[in-house]
């Protein structure tokens, strides 16, 4: 009872600490037996002297509790087991867009047979860029556009004429105009594409009038003709016309003897044949003619040393008379 009472009036001197603005008091032993008191009289006993705290409060004033904080326990130092590992969620990052291919370069607009620009590489792209600077012979005084020749960079077969005319100059392209249509029909009879092949002429840029081309205009372009056909390494050459195997070879036998014999051009087999433009002039441009079965005899001849299949056609029956 004594130990009860002690507390009780403990408390009730804190409390009357608290009321008066205090936050701090020091229990001496003349408060101690005033706690022995009953709990009324505590409020009318004087306050005991008190000493300056050992420790300084500090600046700012903080929340006392109305009643004195519970005594802590002592801490368990039982070893316990580890928690198990806590599955932490891995940030993944956001799925990357669908891949968009570019889109392909658009052929030409025009009524001609289609064509595009297959593809280039930086040698050729190099090539392309010194003839369009090219002043070497009198040719580039009136030209629209060179012509360096395009098509498939890597191909087995190159067709190559004589020299640009009015819709090549216009477009930069060889072989858009009129002949363009035919042997673009000549390329597909043989189940080929325009992309397969690559396609240029001896001379770059546009002879006057579409004449022939000559010797030292052939001579200043020949060197791009020979640096590209090294580059494409193609295994057979179509030499379309006199003036392309000329060029080529430096052949003065004319083009009707020449067709369909087998000639070389620095270790490339060459195959002779009639230039597109001269099917048109001479009509031979359709099955009847015996031109067009001539040119179709050689083409026949260049898919059989490539290794290639030869479609199936059928010479129409000559006319009756």
């Amino acid at each position: 009872m004594a130990l009860a009472h002690i507390l009780d009036g403990l408390a009730d001197y804190l409390q009357h600490r608290i009321e008066e603005g205090e936050r701090w008091a020091e229990i001496s032993p003349a408060t101690l037996a005033a706690l022995r008191q009953p709990a009324g009289a505590l409020h009318h006993s004087p306050a005991p002297a008190r000493t300056a705290p050992a420790i300084a409060p500090p600046a700012s004033p903080r929340p006392v509790p109305a009643a004195p904080p519970p005594v802590a326990p002592a801490p368990d130092r039982t070893p316990r087991a580890a928690p198990p590992p806590t599955s932490v969620p891995v940030a993944h990052p956001p799925p990357a867009p669908p891949a968009t291919r570019a889109p392909a370069t658009p052929a030409v607009a025009t009524d001609r047979a289609p064509y595009t620009r297959f593809g280039t590489t930086p040698a050729l792209d190099a090539i392309a860029s010194r003839v369009a600077a090219c002043q070497q012979c009198g040719l580039c005084k009136q030209r629209q556009q060179v012509v360096p020749g395009q098509g498939n960079p890597h191909p087995e077969l190159v067709f190559v004429g004589e020299g640009p005319g009015a819709d090549e100059d216009q477009q930069g392209l060889a072989f858009v105009g009129r002949a363009g249509q035919l042997l673009t029909r000549m390329i597909l009879a043989m189940g080929l594409t325009r992309e397969d092949v690559w396609i240029g002429n001896v001379v770059k840029c546009r002879p006057p009038e579409n004449r022939t081309p000559l010797p030292d205009e052939m001579a200043a372009c020949l060197p791009y003709l020979r640096a590209q056909l090294e580059i494409l390494q193609p295994k057979v050459i179509v030499a379309l016309g006199a003036t392309a195997l000329k060029g080529l070879l430096d052949v003065q036998t004319g083009i009707t003897k020449l067709r369909g014999h087998w000639l070389s051009f620095e270790g490339i087999d060459v195959m002779p044949t009639y230039h597109p433009s001269y099917l048109l002039r001479s009509g031979g441009d359709s099955g009847a003619s015996s031109r067009y079965w001539d040119v179709w005899e050689d083409l026949s001849a260049v898919l059989q040393r490539l290794g290639r299949p030869v479609p199936a056609r059928k010479k129409p029956a000559p006319p009756a008379g």
